[in-house]
């Protein structure tokens, strides 16, 4: 059985890290870099970075940072924020990023998918999805959870995997900073729509959360960012609990 992996996130706006709930009222949370150093000597499996105003505001990602972030770790490092093009993953990768987490554009063009795997490989490409219960229904977010689609979550994540994406990163925006838990029910379903490994976000409060979305929802990976920024849970803590709880993890 392949081992879970815990990956903190760090949302950068402004060259810092910072977090909200439901994706508003966002607080600073430290300096990306000693974050980072952090993370990776704490025992994580992973690390994501995503500049979370760089589709608003039109900019691109802020590639100085990546490389400093790179320098310090290591450990696989995603990156997302801003990708419209080959090209801006490209940069990415030479300036450290290990694979690319692309969201709003491939909405936009899906097209981007397929270039982007067929040119550096499925391995390199996570496809992050927001996405919202609105009435009963599942619906994709834009631009930082601002945009409301007609998108429905599982027939979008499955035409990504067709496309070429290797990885689902699926941040449920109902759940994202309450620390109530992840969205169990939603991932067990994502983990039967597609073949390749989902990461859970959104909702990580306690350690039986962990536990929980690992055997309930299915899910390969689970994502959080206020309970390690905040020093509420520590890595190696939650990596000894999952261990006893049976789940398997890279200790």
């Amino acid at each position: 059985m392949l081992a879970k992996r815990i990956i903190p996130c760090l949302d950068i706006k402004d060259g810092r890290t910072v977090k909200g709930v439901n994706f508003e009222n966002l607080r600073d949370a430290g300096d990306p870099v000693e974050l980072a150093k952090l993370y990776a000597a704490e025992g994580a499996d992973e690390l994501v970075f995503l500049d979370i105003t760089a589709t608003h505001e039109r900019r691109k990602t802020l590639a100085e940072l990546v490389a400093r972030i790179a320098a310090n770790i290591n450990i696989p490092f995603t990156v997302g924020g801003g990708i419209s093009s080959v090209d801006d993953v490209q940069v990415l990768l030479k300036n450290g990023a290990d694979k690319v987490s692309v969201n709003s554009a491939a909405v936009r063009n899906s097209q981007l998918i397929n270039d982007i795997a067929d040119k550096f490989g499925s391995q390199c490409l996570v496809l992050a999805i927001d996405a919202k219960d609105v009435a009963g229904q599942w619906k994709v977010f834009l631009n930082g959870g601002r945009l409301e689609t007609e998108l429905d979550l599982f027939v979008w994540a499955k035409e990504a995997e067709q496309r070429g994406a290797g990885e689902i990163l699926f941040t449920s925006m109902n759940h994202d900073g309450t620390k109530n838990g992840f969205a169990n029910e939603a991932l067990a379903r994502l983990s039967v729509t597609v073949n390749i490994p989902i990461i859970a976000s959104g909702g990580a409060g306690a350690m039986p959360h962990f536990v929980d979305t690992f055997s309930q929802g299915k899910a390969d990976a689970a994502l959080a960012a206020s309970i390690f920024h905040f020093k509420e849970i520590g890595i190696p803590e939650l990596k000894g609990y999952l261990a006893k709880e049976g789940i398997v993890v890279r200790v």
